[in-house]
């Protein structure tokens, strides 16, 4: 299917599919049934009669696939009656010369069709922009590499998008319930009122899901302020709003600019996501329940965001520009919500389910089987950079640093050397734009760490060449805001006092994309001497159930189980425990890699809770 052109905004709420009117009301092509979901009057309604949405968020993407029924279960045991999805673009397809997948974890098909079986709705957010503390808001990172000027009515970036949703939207409209689906509505965009005003853009969005199939109510969401609202709202289409508070203030701010729409807050914020460094943010239970009932007072329809947060496996964590500073999200998306990580239920999980008003009793269990605790001895077996360069890798040769873009590289890490001659005497070695993280050699001997608040460490030179080694690491792309697309890797020269060192073979480290023939190639690259580098652990299993792995006495690094990759940790907390699900594991020998960038501790331990970090009470505010 080509790429539909930019429309006028006259022809906004017009497709050959179905058109809206002010009101809401479907009216669909011949020989197709109208959008399950309409409105009138201030209110919402499903095929005819008065509905209110009751959504919870949660992501296929940030959940193992075996477990998506469980999960969506106890969303229907909280009293929802739908589930709403974001689509990660850069999951489904990381590399443009490959087709998109949608196999296994990839299966969005199998996840819709599974709410669907457990009695649900289900709203779709298919971006192509998510946000959702997500790597580069699910955008790919081959296509912001390019510069091109994403979120935008740009040809360089609606290209690729239409070729993107010609794979995607034909799945969704096919599920849509029109067709006896189970998707009712499908999201314009993602808060876009929040980043620009091109409304050519979401017009273009807007019919680019149309004319391929989407006739199910369309909505845009955004957080309640004027300002918001103006950049990101679309005639004909139904506004929605995001926000953790003050829903009296925004029902009334929406009564003002859209008196016929129903009130739909598309995310409620009732818990929030963790920074690494900073406390773990929770939203305390009356407060949480108080905002709700604001919410679904008078009819009001809401999607719980998260209902279930999940994990940000793998490299796939977001993160935030701070003024300037990068701020990662942690590997834990428990977000604070009412149905944990692990999928216990919660005492929030509870309160809400009281607000909602479900009263039948619950199909899940409050919380899933664990293995019992144990501590299991880490067995270092290579070094840092031996175990990295032990999986081949095309290096690039060239004046400056490659990026990772440039090397068309996601997540993972880079490995920088250069043969600068140094003078006699001690001198200053300076990184100029570390983007995020650099460990740095010379000749084998570690000269210290770099980033962008340090990037100055000090060099002593005989007048010989020296081996100059430096590793950068992704410590997350920026996920929201004008940082989205920002490159990843050094990406200023780097100096020896005022000379820049020219010359660099620069070797990619694809972590996340390592198979575990590759990773036993790293842990086979010994023997060990330092202490950073790949160390091992085994434990035994007689029935797989859940577990959360700690690493005291490490400082930071990867954790794979049985080759998967589970994720991101680092003394600086808040996190402590990295959860693992039950289906990564298997009856008898199970294997724990470890990747330690700087010290590595004694052991491994199989802890059977949760420990977050110390909590911070947090409540999102507009104004």
């Amino acid at each position: 299917m080509t790429e539909p052109p930019a429309p006028h905004a006259s022809s906004a709420h017009t497709s050959s599919a179905r058109t809206s009117s002010a009101n809401g009301t479907s009216h669909a092509a011949p020989g197709t049934a109208p959008s399950a979901l309409t409105w009138h009057g201030g209110r919402l309604y499903r095929h005819g009669a008065p509905h209110r949405v009751l959504s919870g968020a949660l992501h296929y993407f940030r959940v193992h696939p075996d477990l998506w029924r469980d999960r969506i279960r106890r969303l229907a045991d909280l009293g929802l009656n739908t589930v709403d999805t974001y689509v990660a673009w850069n999951f489904h397809q990381p590399r443009e010369d490959l087709a998109p997948r949608f196999d296994g974890w990839r299966d969005i098909e199998r996840f819709i069709r599974t709410a669907g079986e457990e009695g649900l709705d289900v709203i779709v957010r298919p971006g192509p922009y998510i946000c959702a503390e997500w790597s580069n808001g699910g955008l790919p990172s081959w296509l912001t590499g390019r510069d091109v000027a994403v979120r935008s009515s740009d040809p360089a970036f609606t290209s690729p998008v239409a070729r993107w949703f010609d794979e995607l939207v034909p799945r969704i409209a096919a599920l849509q319930a029109a067709y006896g689906g189970p998707v009712v509505a499908v999201q314009v965009e993602n808060e876009f009122g929040s980043y620009g005003d091109d409304h050519a853009y979401l017009h273009w969005n807007r019919q680019a899901l149309t004319t391929r199939g989407i006739r199910e109510l369309l909505f845009t969401a955004d957080g309640p302020t004027e300002l918001m609202l103006d950049g990101g709202t679309l005639p004909g289409t139904l506004t929605a709003v995001t926000l953790g508070s003050g829903p009296d203030a925004a029902r009334q701010l929406l009564a003002t600019r859209r008196p016929d729409e129903p009130f739909l807050v598309a995310e409620f914020w009732n818990g929030w996501f963790d920074h690494w460094g900073k406390p773990h943010h929770v939203r305390g239970v009356d407060s949480a329940v108080r905002t709700l009932r604001g919410i679904i007072a008078d009819g009001g329809s809401v999607s719980l965001y998260m209902a279930h947060g999940g994990t940000n496996f793998g490299l796939w964590a977001g993160a935030n520009d701070h003024e300037g500073r990068l701020a990662p999200v942690v590997t834990s998306y428990d977000s604070d919500a009412p149905v944990a990580e692990d999928g216990s239920l919660t005492a929030k999980f509870f309160a809400v389910r009281e607000a909602l008003g479900a009263r039948g009793p619950l199909r899940s269990s409050t919380h899933s089987p664990k293995l019992r605790p144990a501590r299991l001895p880490l067995h270092h077996h290579a070094d840092l950079l031996p175990g990295l360069r032990a999986v081949p890798a095309t290096a690039s040769t060239a004046p400056r640093p490659a990026s990772f873009e440039q090397l068309g590289l996601d997540a993972g890490m880079v490995l920088h050397t250069a043969h600068p001659r140094v003078p006699p005497g001690d001198h200053r070695l300076t990184l100029t734009d570390v983007r995020d993280r650099a460990l740095v050699f010379a000749d084998g001997t570690w000269l210290g760490l770099a980033d962008r608040d340090s990037a100055d460490l000090p060099i002593r030179g005989t007048g010989e060449v020296v081996r100059l080694e430096i590793l950068v690491e992704n410590l997350g792309r920026v996920n929201y805001g004008p940082g989205i697309g920002r490159h990843k890797g050094l990406l200023g020269p780097v100096l020896v006092n005022r000379r820049i060192v020219q010359g660099w073979d620069s070797t990619p480290v694809a972590l996340q994309e390592w198979s575990a023939t590759e990773l036993a190639r790293a842990v086979a690259a010994g023997p060990a001497s330092t202490r950073a580098g790949f160390a091992m652990a085994t434990f035994d299993v007689e029935t797989p159930a859940d577990t959360f792995l700690a690493l005291p006495g490490s400082s930071r690094g990867l954790v794979w189980v049985n080759g998967f990759l589970l994720g991101r940790y680092w003394e600086i907390g808040p996190q402590v425990t990295l959860y693992c699900p039950a289906p990564l594991l298997r009856v008898g020998e199970n294997t724990v890699t470890v990747l330690e960038m700087e010290r590595l501790g004694e052991r491994v331990e199989l802890r059977d809770r949760a420990e977050l970090g110390p909590e911070e009470e947090y409540v999102e505010e507009f104004g």
